[in-house]
């Protein structure tokens, strides 16, 4: 028995590629294992290659495997587009249909299963895809019932008839590849799980819901990949608890409408990518000049311009810190998994309100998309808090006099009025204002203002700005990263304590204002820093750099070709800069 498994499933855009990882997954994850997915796909509607990887495991999982146990192909592209992650002993099962080829002496096995010829046989070619399940299940000996829940699930809107034709498409497939299989049926047959359900997510659904659990009740958004699924999300969800979503003619649209509806005191938030974020760079300056709350979700991916709008990257950090002209307070923020991503975006909403400014959200497309096994989220540990959002009755002004909504404060946070308020009344203009609002350009008043609203980054609280895997009081290696990078970053680590490198790891939740305090022991204490990331500059290595020094002792692993981080890739990026380095004493092993 195995403890882990990699399968893959590919081929053209609208052969039902999704919707077979999606039943293949959700039965296993019924089973009690923990999955982890990751689907390459390309920008267009339908047509071109696209592939879901999915991991399984008897324990949790937080990275794309770096390797491939079996692939199902529907053609010979995705056979060709692949091959290269089979290891020794893999299994190809594909299509007869395409005559499949595989490279020789490779020591992987072929096993050509006319998935459409059986569809077809059984009334409909477009099970081919349950063909293919079947025929896993054969391999994995799962019996093709584990799939009968999920089936009746996914088709049973259709009535009884289809979810058994899909049942016997399952169960003819599992048959044909038992009879191809012989003897060997067993060689890659999962160990038990626990059995324990646990939900199974992508990051998108995960911040939608934590948005509706911290009080957000209307969402304005333009669609934009990897961004959409949130606002689909909450289109289904949202009225049901008084909310209410608008899909805007764009994105400064979107954004402005957001800050309208948090200056009216509803909590409010749009998401997009970073072109969307590019138009928002002006409106966003006017929720920190109005010191407005405002929370945005930007899922990174590829650019510039349109760039790769399906592939991984994380190229916003920079932007997302000092993309606005001139100088606001902005708290950014980055969570690291489904779950994270959850409680997280709920605190956003508490962070604006507090500090009375925008809160960027970051995301990255293999958070957003990849699809991970999460366990039962804890709805008691959200709380809503306002801040200095005043409530009830407030003292009359003195004569002609309007309420001090900007009133210089040492922590830097005005009292705050939502429009109506007797005795509230103030002015609100993206311009430089006084207390009251007016406008005002005089020096002093500048200074005044713009002090008090920096002040606010000096009083942030956040929680857990940086998760920390300290195993060694001073490591030979500190891995740094953020997002997505989390899970090949410590599958890396023990890889390289086996070799007897002594590794911590510090991942940064809080990008904007820098946990000085937090990563600068960590930094020194450490004989070299390596920075994994995901863009072609080292945004977050320059980030380290300007906050805490020690340049000389810090190094980055990039990766910008649309793909995320395989553990193996940091594993093998490390050991070549630790070769590089001036000789370091390194630990032996036990």
């Amino acid at each position: 028995m195995i403890e882990q498994l990699s399968w893959k499933v590919g081929g053209q855009q609208g052969e039902g590629i999704e919707s077979t990882g999606e039943i293949f997954s959700t039965a296993l994850n019924r089973l009690g294992y923990y999955l982890y997915g990751y689907r390459h796909f390309s920008s267009r509607i339908k047509g071109g290659h696209t592939n879901n990887k999915i991991r399984v495991s008897t324990k949790p999982v937080r990275a794309v495997a770096d390797d491939l146990d079996i692939l199902v192909a529907f053609d010979q592209e995705t056979i060709d587009f692949n091959f290269h992650e089979l290891h020794s002993g893999g299994i190809v099962i594909a299509d007869a249909k395409f005559n499949p080829v595989i490279p020789e002496g490779k020591g992987m096995a072929l096993y050509a299963v006319p998935f459409t010829d059986i569809a077809t046989q059984l009334g409909n070619p477009l099970m081919k895809n349950m063909v293919a399940i079947g025929a896993t299940s054969a391999v994995l000996d799962l019996d093709a019932a584990v799939f009968e829940s999920v089936v009746v699930d996914t088709f049973g809107r259709k009535g009884a008839q289809v979810v058994e034709k899909n049942m016997e498409a399952i169960r003819a497939g599992a048959q044909y590849m038992k009879d191809e299989l012989g003897s060997q049926a067993k060689t890659m047959k999962l160990a038990k799980a626990d059995g324990k359900r646990r939900m199974f997510m992508i990051g998108n659904d995960a911040i939608a819901l934590g948005a509706i659990a911290g009080g957000a009740r209307f969402m304005a958004a333009y669609p934009i990949t990897p961004a959409s699924e949130i606002m689909e999300y909450l289109i289904k969800k949202l009225p049901d608890f008084g909310g209410a979503v608008i899909q805007t003619e764009d994105e400064i649209a979107a954004c402005t409408m957001a800050i309208g509806a948090n200056y009216a005191g509803v909590r409010a938030f749009t998401a997009s990518a970073g072109p969307g974020l590019s138009l928002m760079a002006e409106a966003i300056g006017l929720a920190g000049m109005t010191e407005t709350p405002l929370v945005v979700v930007d899922t990174q991916r590829g650019g510039p311009s349109t760039g790769l709008p399906t592939k991984q990257e994380q190229s916003d950090l920079l932007a997302m810190i000092y993309g606005t002209h001139g100088e606001i307070p902005k708290i950014v923020m980055a969570p690291s998994t489904v779950e994270e991503a959850f409680y997280d975006m709920a605190e956003a909403f508490n962070l604006a309100e507090e500090y009375q400014c925008p809160v960027i959200f970051l995301s990255d497309l293999q958070l957003s998309l990849g699809k991970q096994t999460v366990e039962p989220l804890d709805y008691d540990r959200i709380e809503i808090r306002r801040g200095k959002l005043m409530n009830g009755e407030l003292p009359p002004l003195p004569d002609k006099d309007n309420f001090k909504r900007y009133e210089i404060t040492p922590d830097g946070v005005s009292p705050r009025v939502l429009p109506g308020t007797k005795y509230g009344i103030h002015h609100v203009t993206g311009v430089e204002h006084a207390e009251t609002g007016r406008p005002s350009e005089t020096a002093a008043n500048r200074r005044a203002q713009m002090e008090k609203r920096m002040r606010k980054l000096e009083h942030i609280h956040f929680p857990m700005p940086v998760h920390k895997q300290l195993r060694h009081e001073e490591p030979d290696l500190l891995l740094v990263g953020f997002l997505s990078t989390r899970g090949a970053i410590e599958e890396a680590m023990e890889r390289l304590e086996q070799d007897g490198v002594k590794v911590n790891h510090a991942h940064i939740r809080l990008l904007h204002p820098f946990p000085v305090d937090d990563v600068r022991p960590l930094v020194e204490k450490a004989k070299r820093v390596v920075v994994v990331e995901q863009n072609a500059t080292g945004q977050l290595a320059s980030l380290l750099k300007m906050n805490v020094g020690h340049a000389d002792k810090i190094a980055s692993v990039l990766k910008f070709d649309g793909n995320p981080f395989l553990p193996g890739d940091v594993y093998t990026k490390c050991k070549e800069l630790l070769a590089q380095w001036p000789p370091l004493k390194i630990s032996a092993m036990m």
